[in-house]
């Protein structure tokens, strides 16, 4: 039986510690047991949760957003599930087409810390029409270009419903690459990129 899953996507919650906060490895299940997934290199994580949890289920809403992390660890570093590796490869963070125009002055700021070169920065990309769209990580990808990085690493994943869509949306408002993502402030960024998703999912009902 599927449990009830949320992401936390705050970086400011108290029953979490900030690195994971920041790393986006925060959930919450059935509103009140933790799950959570510290990422301790490129392909692993130690997974902390309530004994409540069904950790498949977790490891696999976890990979959703993160293909690229295929070893888990408990406390202990004992294993507790694998998978194969994701192949991943460099590339030129101008070569990068992006599904996003906006990126969070608050979420920059929060994952700064983590961003100690090229290496920490890995990128879901789906192929679409022979170009590289990235699927997440527009926040990593802006700090990238702001630490004068060229390239990044990426892995190669299925392309969501509506990627195709929202990357012509960023290139109709010349959003070519991570080079042309606009910075707002959060409240900024709440009201043009919510304005804009709501907007665009009401015309397809």
């Amino acid at each position: 039986m599927s449990n009830e899953i949320e992401r936390i996507n705050s970086y400011d919650d108290d029953r979490f510690d900030k690195d994971i906060l920041r790393q986006h490895g925060a959930f919450i299940v059935d509103g009140k047991y933790k799950c959570s997934f510290r990422i301790i290199n490129k392909d692993s994580a130690i997974v902390y949760a309530d004994k409540e949890v069904d950790l498949d289920e977790l490891i696999d809403e976890f990979r959703f957003y993160s293909e690229h992390i295929v070893n888990f660890y408990n406390q202990n570093m004992g294993l507790i599930k694998s998978f194969p590796p994701k192949e991943t490869f460099y590339i030129n963070i101008k070569d990068i087409q992006p599904s996003q125009f906006f990126v969070d002055a608050e979420k920059v700021k929060a994952i700064e810390s983590f961003i100690n070169s090229e290496e920490d920065i890995c990128i879901p990309l789906a192929k679409i029409n022979d170009r590289f769209v990235s699927e997440d990580g527009h926040t990593r990808l802006y700090c990238a270009v702001a630490n004068g990085y060229s390239r990044v690493r990426g892995f190669l994943t299925e392309a969501s419903d509506y990627a195709e869509e929202f990357a012509e949306e960023a290139r109709k408002r010349k959003v070519y690459s991570p080079y042309d993502l606009q910075l707002l402030s959060h409240e900024e960024y709440k009201e043009k990129w919510h304005k804009f998703c709501e907007d665009f999912f009401r015309d397809k009902e």
